[in-house]
């Protein structure tokens, strides 16, 4: 595992290409004393309203932006001109980190902007060393957890992903070495230093949870192309779902300004928060490496899987045809749904926006009826909606909740600790990573939790219908 050699490397250049496995949020700076981000904004012809100011918000969160006083609503809190943000284009004039950029996965954009930021950080003079310089010296991210935290999430999805990332950052180390092993000192991209898996985590872990996805250039047909970008001080910026700040960016003048501009009235010594998405606590926590408390877009993903379901049924005392075998003609709704053929995708989630993802409720309502006739009375996005109340009636939604609440206890067992148990150990003093990974798998089996309680409530009103009509 990548995390064995727990991405650590060694100081020996005067800005070297270092970083430090870190288990907690840290205040600290690649340099001890930095110097003034504002300052350096204001005097590149950048805007930062007097009442913005750095601060440390608390040991989890690290530095922030904070208002000094009121600000009202639409005050332009910051303002980038066009050359400060750093993106990754100027790689297309550099032919080996441009070589080096297409070796990267597009899931893993942000190893690509991350080549150009450690190019600038090893650069002596480096017009982004103010900014840079700035930067945290760790990250949170699962890429640098002791392996045993990483056991420690309990969920095989993140588990593989972060294992993913760790395998491809001890490959592309090895790539990097291959294409720098021969180069002069003057033509190194990285000033004559080792790029190894630490450094290049580190400057990916950078760039994932700072980068904002924005347009850029036009391409040839006119239209703007999305492109990462890093900016400064608007990154300082942390996430909420009711964010009081947003970012605005000009399309039709040269400049191409960035801009944050408050989106409600803020208050004195209220934190400047932005929305990074609607996003699942796997992605805030790979990405930005923090989770979410009561995250609504947070959702739990299993296998559809037949055999699974049976077992579901069974225990929910619901009689039904075997889903491992079904009908020809429920085979080929399954078709449609993409749970069946030749090449099905399988991955289903509970939880969310959806609660229930729609190909698996639209499976169950399927797969629960035994008459054809009725089920092809409907198509597919009302059998897929939780808002269609019954379409095959209530006995039959009734037998899918159940089903899927049995398929909840199930997916809950998978967990070798519960809820209680991951609290106690938080209160005996859990730090770091640690603490990080038991509050995600806190939070993964409070989404199936939620979801359980959900559809006991719909069986419950269901039932009372049910048992109206049948008294009727």
């Amino acid at each position: 595992m990548a995390t064995s050699k727990t991405l650590m490397c060694s100081f020996t250049q005067l800005r070297p290409l270092t970083c430090a496995a870190s288990a907690s949020a840290s205040a600290s700076r690649i340099v001890p004393h930095p110097p003034d981000l504002v300052k350096w904004v204001t005097r590149e012809g950048g805007l930062v309203h007097r009442a913005v100011r750095i601060s440390q918000l608390d040991s989890s969160n690290g530095l922030g932006l904070v208002a000094k006083e009121e600000i009202p609503r639409g005050t332009d809190l910051i303002v980038l001109p066009h050359h400060l943000p750093l993106r990754s284009t100027s790689l297309q004039h550099d032919p080996l980190l441009h070589h080096l950029a297409r070796q990267v996965p597009e899931e893993l954009w942000a190893m690509k902007l991350g080549l150009k930021l450690l190019q600038e950080r090893a650069k002596v003079g480096s017009f982004w060393w103010p900014y840079i310089s700035n930067l945290p010296q760790t990250y949170t991210l699962p890429i640098f957890f002791p392996g045993e935290d990483i056991k420690n999430l309990h969920y095989a999805p993140l588990l593989h992903q972060v294992n993913k990332r760790c395998r491809f950052l001890l490959d592309f180390e090895q790539e990097v070495k291959r294409a720098l092993v021969s180069l002069s000192p003057d033509k190194h991209p990285f000033g004559g230093q080792e790029v190894d898996a630490s450094s290049l985590g580190w400057a990916m872990s950078a760039v994932s949870s700072r980068a904002f996805r924005l347009y850029g250039e036009k391409d040839p047909n006119g239209i703007r192309i999305d492109i990462p970008m890093m900016l400064p001080l608007i990154d300082m910026c942390n996430h909420s779902f009711n964010p009081n700040a947003r970012i605005v960016q000009e399309q039709d003048t040269s400049s191409m300004k960035m801009q944050v501009v408050a989106e409600t009235s803020i208050k004195e010594d209220d934190p400047l928060l932005l929305c990074y998405g609607c996003l699942s606590n796997d992605l805030f926590l790979l990405d930005y490496g923090f989770v979410m408390h009561s995250n609504p877009y947070d959702c739990v993903e299993l296998k559809y899987d037949g055999a699974l379901l049976d077992a579901a049924s069974m225990a929910a005392g619901v009689s039904s045809p075997n889903f491992s075998t079904p009908a020809p003609w429920q085979e080929l709704i399954l078709s449609q749904l993409n749970l069946a053929g030749e090449t099905p995708d399988l991955k289903v989630s509970l939880g969310g926006q959806e609660i229930v993802e729609g190909r698996l409720l639209a499976a169950l309502r399927v797969l629960l009826s035994s008459n054809m006739e009725t089920v092809q009375k409907y198509d597919l996005n009302t059998l897929q909606s939780l808002d269609a109340e019954a379409p095959l009636g209530v006995a039959n939604d009734i037998a899918v909740f159940r089903t899927l609440i049995a398929l909840c206890v199930i997916a809950l067992g998978h967990f070798p600790t519960k809820i209680m148990d991951d609290e106690s150990l938080l209160k005996q003093g859990a730090s770091g990573s640690t603490e990080l990974a038991i509050q995600y798998r806190i939070q993964k089996k409070s989404v199936i939790i939620d979801v359980m309680k959900n559809l006991s409530r719909r069986v419950k009103l269901l039932s009372s219908k049910e048992t109206a009509t049948a008294e009727g």
